[in-house]
C-alpha cells in the first residue's frame, strides 16, 4: 500500500518496493491534492502487479515522435519526410511537451477535433496515422501503457476534392491520348504526357528517368530514383517515396517505340535525363509547364482540366475498369501497400461491384429463361 505524504503544498506518494533484495521505493511528487496522489500511485501498483515497469520518467510526446520517426523513417523521400515534420509541428503546437504518460483518451480526441476543424479528411487521417504508429511503440517500449489513439474519431470539416473529379473518364482518356499523339513532334512535354497516361508514373519518377531505364527489348521501364525538381527536394537525384517503389513495369509497344525514336534524333546530356530541359531552373521539364501544357491540351478537346498527378490517378482507374488485378495495379504505382491503392480508387471498385452485382443477377436470371 503506498503511503501519501505532504511536502509543502503539494502532496507526493511512496511505493514501498524491493529489487534484487534491495529496497528501491518509488517517490513522485507535485500533485495538487492527496487523491490526486493516491489515484496515481494505485496505477503504479497496478502496473507493478502486472509484471509491467513503470517509466517514471516523463518522456514529452514532441520529442519522443522527432526521435522516432528519424530513427524508423529513414528510407523516405523528402515529400514523405516533409509530411512526418508537418505532424511534429502539429504536435508542438498542441501538446508542446506534454508527457506521453499524462496524455489521455480525451486529450487526444480534443487534439482530432481542434486539428480537423480547418483540414480536409486525407489530411487529419494521415496525422493520425502518423501519431497512432509511434504510440504503438511506445506501448511496447512500455514507456505508457495504454494506447491513446485508439479508436479516435476523425473529424474533419474542409471538403477534399472528389476522387471521381481527379481523373479523366475513359473516352476522354481516348481523345487525350489520341490528341498527344498528333502533338509528339511539338515539343519534349508531349512525350512526358505520354508517359504519364501509359504509366502511371508519378511525376518525379518520371523526370528522374534516364536512357538505361529503358528496357527495349522487354520493353519495360525501371524506376529506382526521382529528380528534385522543387525547392523543397535535394538537387539532382534522389530516393523515391517507399521501397516498394522501386520497381520494373511493362509498357505498351507503341509508347516504347517512340522512346526508341526519341533517343535516337536527341541529342543526350550529361546525367542522360530522358526529360532535359537545360533552360529550366532544376534542368528537367517544370511541374509547372508539364501541367499547363495538359491543361492548354485538354481544354482544346473541350474537357475540364486536370493535374498532371491526375494522370496517374487515370492510369489507375482505367486499369481497374478494365477488370485488372487491384492487386497487380497496387504494385504497377509503387503503392506501400494495397490498402492505399483501396483507398484512393474506392469510388472505382464501388462502381465495379454494382457492375459485378448486375452481373450476378443476370447470370441466374439467363439460367431460368
Amino acid at each position: 500500500m503506498a503511503s501519501i505524504q505532504k511536502r509543502g503544498k503539494t502532496y507526493q506518494y511512496i511505493i514501498s518496493r524491493i529489487v534484487d533484495g534491495k529496497p528501491k521505493p518509488i517517490r513522485k511528487g507535485g500533485f495538487k491534492t492527496k487523491k490526486e496522489a493516491l489515484i496515481a500511485a494505485a496505477e503504479i501498483e497496478s502496473q507493478l502487479n502486472k509484471g509491467l515497469l513503470p517509466h517514471l520518467k516523463p518522456v514529452p510526446i514532441d520529442d519522443y515522435f522527432d526521435k522516432w520517426f528519424k530513427l524508423y523513417k529513414t528510407n523516405i523521400s523528402v515529400t514523405t519526410r516533409n509530411h512526418y515534420e508537418y505532424t511534429s509541428r502539429a504536435i508542438k503546437e498542441h501538446f508542446g511537451s506534454k508527457p506521453l504518460q499524462e496524455i489521455t483518451k480525451h486529450d487526444y480526441q480534443m487534439f482530432i477535433n481542434q486539428f480537423g476543424s480547418n483540414k480536409a479528411k486525407e489530411t487529419v487521417e494521415k496525422v493520425n496515422t502518423h501519431i497512432r504508429a509511434c504510440v504503438k511503440d511506445a506501448v511496447d517500449e512500455q514507456i505508457i501503457h495504454r494506447d491513446f489513439t485508439r479508436n479516435a474519431v476523425i473529424r474533419w470539416t474542409v471538403a477534399a476534392k472528389k476522387s471521381e473529379e481527379k481523373h479523366l473518364g475513359y473516352k476522354e482518356s481516348e481523345l487525350l491520348l489520341k490528341e498527344i499523339w498528333k502533338k509528339l513532334d511539338k515539343g519534349l512535354g508531349y512525350s512526358l504526357l505520354l508517359l504519364g497516361l501509359t504509366s502511371g508514373f508519378r511525376f518525379g519518377e518520371m523526370v528522374g528517368l534516364t536512357r538505361k531505364d529503358f528496357n527495349f527489348e522487354k520493353n519495360t521501364i525501371t524506376i529506382n530514383k526521382t529528380w528534385g525538381y522543387l525547392k523543397r527536394h535535394p538537387e539532382g537525384f534522389g530516393p523515391t517515396k517507399n521501397d516498394q517503389s522501386n520497381r520494373t513495369i511493362k509498357m505498351d509497344s507503341q509508347t516504347m517505340a517512340h522512346f526508341k525514336k526519341l533517343f535516337k534524333t536527341t541529342p543526350t546530356n550529361i546525367h542522360q535525363l530522358v526529360f532535359y530541359s537545360p533552360s529550366s531552373k532544376y534542368k528537367v521539364i517544370s511541374n509547372t509547364n508539364a501541367n499547363n501544357l495538359l491543361k492548354k491540351t485538354l481544354q482544346e478537346l473541350g474537357i475540364s482540366p486536370i493535374s498532371i498527378h491526375g494522370l496517374r490517378h487515370t492510369h489507375a482507374s482505367l486499369l481497374l475498369y478494365k477488370k485488372v488485378s487491384i492487386h497487380y495495379v497496387s504494385e504497377r504505382l509503387g503503392h506501400g501497400d494495397i490498402d492505399t491503392t483501396l483507398k484512393q480508387y474506392t469510388h472505382v471498385i464501388k462502381e465495379l461491384r454494382e457492375e459485378d452485382e448486375l452481373g450476378t443477377v443476370h447470370t441466374f436470371e439467363q439460367m431460368v429463361v
